[in-house]
């Protein structure tokens, strides 16, 4: 039975949520799994994903094939280095000590990314906002201004005028 590591759609029209699970490949796109390994949800920024890593790479040593976008969240995640390490250590290129510790090293570095890349979201949202706010206020000081009731001063008469009322 071959199987599958993929993503199965859930959520409603034009807002996609997805589960990432391990199923046979003869079934449908939505349909039976063998088991839930995370979810994905690509309407947020960054993309929220959770996911079993070491589930994930128990499938993968099992002969599990992720499809291009599972491969690409199982990378994002860890999981493929993980079991690159896993293979390294049967090999005996590495102990189980050095494995674990080049993973989570991996993993700091990884997550410093995201949450730098979180950062400069926030930072651009408040910038956008403080301009907007700036535009806002330049548009209704220059309202204002327009709307102002001019005061016109009565110009003391002169001679000429006073000489025509005279006449």
């Amino acid at each position: 039975m071959p199987v599958k590591i993929r993503l199965q759609r859930h959520g409603k029209k034009g807002k996609p949520f997805y589960w990432v699970v391990a199923a046979d490949a003869r079934a449908k796109r939505d349909g039976k799994f063998l088991e839930k390994l995370g979810i994905y949800n690509p309407n947020t920024n960054p993309a929220t994903i959770e996911l079993d890593v070491d589930s994930s790479v128990k499938w993968l040593q099992n002969g599990a094939q992720p499809t291009d976008t599972a491969k690409g969240i199982l990378s994002y995640k860890g999981a493929l280095l993980k079991n690159h390490l896993a293979g390294g250590v049967r090999k005996g290129a590495l102990t189980e000590e050095q494995a674990e510790a080049k993973f989570t090293a991996w993993l700091e570095e990884k997550e410093g990314k995201v949450t730098a890349k979180v950062e400069d979201l926030s930072k651009a949202e408040q910038d956008a906002k403080a301009k907007a706010l700036d535009a806002e206020k330049a548009v209704n000081a220059a309202r204002i201004a327009a709307n102002a009731p001019v005061i016109e001063e009565e110009a003391p008469a002169t001679e000429t005028e006073a000489t025509n009322e005279e006449e």
